[in-house]
């Protein structure tokens, strides 16, 4: 593959061992070796440079339009999400789910033979198969031969406000796309990179388990890996300057996670600030403040905060970007200060999520080249973190909506009063759905559970349709369903519908009728 010149070098190209197992498939298709560039259209309707998420939703978008298309990926078709990102995670998430099952298996009445512990080995085989099974799907071959692209291997550099060069080949474009994402930040902590820190980009090529390890950042990617690689039977230490973990989220559902974590085995440092990293040997030695300097010998740092843009080396100057620490600028309609060019996903967006930078994709096609302008600032976004139990959640918190002056009603089901929770032996967690108080408009909510993020859809669908929680009371589900769970949150506030003026007016009726 090209290799970078000096302005790209910060950009850090993510590095796979093609001689691991199943690897070698996924580069065939992501990158493969014998690919020869096509020769360039005259002028392209949409040049999308990067092909992560939302490039590959751009330039399929556009292109099943019937615009001629031109898609730019300097490294791995794909993006983080395949690679490094979701596939992979998610991946060794389900396999380490197993210990939690084990675990529990005597309270569902089974008797699990001791000494039973994970093959670090074959779960990331599993993972790199898995990795290798989905790549078709976002492959050079497909997008040029299904959807009729210009699929360019090579780095991308604006020459001026309409053209590109990949690699010393010109493209004309009438409208373009950036979509190249972000990538993991680098920490200003001495002594991270020379330790050799590892990142979801890197992580992911482990084939020996470390058998202590350290991760930084307890936000979502931090918590879900470290969770993920105790349960596989390292002995990890969550490191964390706030005072608990996932700090963005519902402090309820944060609390629940954090046990989970706790209970796992997860060693928890919060309210902590690391020195610096040093080597000593095979060993990394972290440097805590907190409380005095400790220090904590690991095999392996893993860095789990953090994302930066990926503008370096684009020319964005000379094209009439602006762009700056938080990637490129964008107005509401995703529309660059050049009114040529468009970006979509984690190169220029708050919501860094693969289903945002889908849909984002879409909107910034629909605005470049058809009538119309859709805006960002009016989808409806879900998210969701993969530990276990998962949160998921949609629309506001209860503190926004009250720095927002918005006055909000909340209505909390429990799992431990849900049968089918009750059953499956899954009792942690609950719904909670806020209200703009005095009507059921659903303003936003939050699910803890182990498929919170199976079930948020249907909250998510119920604002997006204009539907209220009244609606959801009455939507009849199957008994017994953990789903049943958010109707009755919804039968919480049909309940207050019940007034003293109506009970009484009701007695009456009965009273009159009987």
């Amino acid at each position: 593959m090209p290799p970078l010149d000096s302005a790209d070098a910060s950009a850090r190209l993510v590095e796979l061992d093609p001689a691991a197992t199943f690897n070698a498939d996924l580069l065939s298709n992501v990158h493969p070796e014998d690919w020869t560039n096509p020769t360039p259209a005259d002028r392209y309707h949409l040049v999308v440079v990067g092909a992560g998420t939302a490039g590959l939703i751009a330039a399929s978008f556009a292109a099943g339009a019937g615009a001629r298309v031109a898609l730019v990926e300097r490294h791995l078709m794909g993006g983080d999400c395949l690679n490094v990102g979701c596939v992979p995670s998610k991946s060794i998430i389900r396999s380490s789910r197993v210990f939690a099952e084990l675990r529990d298996a005597a309270s569902l009445g089974w008797r699990v033979p001791p000494g039973a512990e994970a093959d670090f080995g074959a779960v990331m085989e599993r993972m790199r198969r898995i990795r290798a099974r989905i790549s078709p799907h976002d492959s050079v071959a497909r997008y040029r031969d299904e959807k009729g692209i210009d699929v360019f291997l090579g780095s991308a550099r604006f020459t001026g406000e309409s053209t590109l060069d990949v690699d010393g080949t010109s493209l004309r474009f009438k409208k373009a796309v950036i979509a190249t994402g972000a990538r993991a930040a680098r920490l200003p902590i001495p002594g991270l990179v020379e330790c050799g820190a590892l990142t979801n980009e890197t992580v992911f090529n482990l084939t020996t388990q470390p058998r202590r390890l350290a991760v930084i950042g307890a936000g979502p990617i931090g918590a879900e890996l470290a969770q993920a690689f105790c349960r596989l039977g390292s002995e990890v230490t969550l490191l964390e300057v706030m005072d608990h973990i996932l700090g963005r989220e519902d402090p309820d559902a944060a609390a629940m996670v954090q046990a989970a974590l706790v209970r796992d085995g997860v060693h928890l440092r919060l309210a902590c600030q690391i020195e610096r990293v040093e080597r000593q040997g095979d060993e990394k030695v972290v440097h805590i403040a907190a409380d005095g300097s400790q220090t904590l010998v690991v095999d392996e740092v893993l860095v789990g905060v953090g994302r930066t843009p990926n503008t370096e080396g684009l020319g964005l100057d000379a094209a009439g970007v602006n762009h700056g620490a938080q990637g490129v600028t964008v107005d509401d309609a995703l529309q660059t200060s050049n009114p040529r060019i468009y970006a979509a996903g984690d190169v220029c967006m708050a919501w860094k999520f693969t289903h945002a930078a889908e849909d984002a994709a879409r909107i910034a096609v629909q605005n470049a080249l058809f009538p119309g302008r859709r805006r960002l600032s009016t989808l409806t976004m879900p998210w969701c973190t993969y530990t276990d139990p998962e949160v998921a959640h949609v629309g506001v918190y209860e503190h926004q909506a009250v720095e927002q002056g918005v006055e909000v009603t909340t209505y909390t089901q429990r799992w431990d009063d849900v049968d089918r929770a009750i059953t499956d032996g899954d009792e942690d967690g609950f719904v909670r759905i806020h209200t703009r108080t005095g009507s059921d408009e659903i303003l936003g909510a939050t699910i803890v559970a182990r498929h919170a993020g199976e079930m948020i859809s249907e909250i998510t669908l119920a604002m997006v349709g204009g539907l209220g929680l009244g609606t959801l009371a009455n939507v009849i589900h199957p008994y017994p369903t953990q789903a049943d769970a958010v109707r009755r949150a919804a039968f919480q506030y049909s309940v207050t519908r019940v007034t003293p003026l109506v009970k009484r007016l009701l007695a009456l009726w009965l009273t009159l009728t009987g």
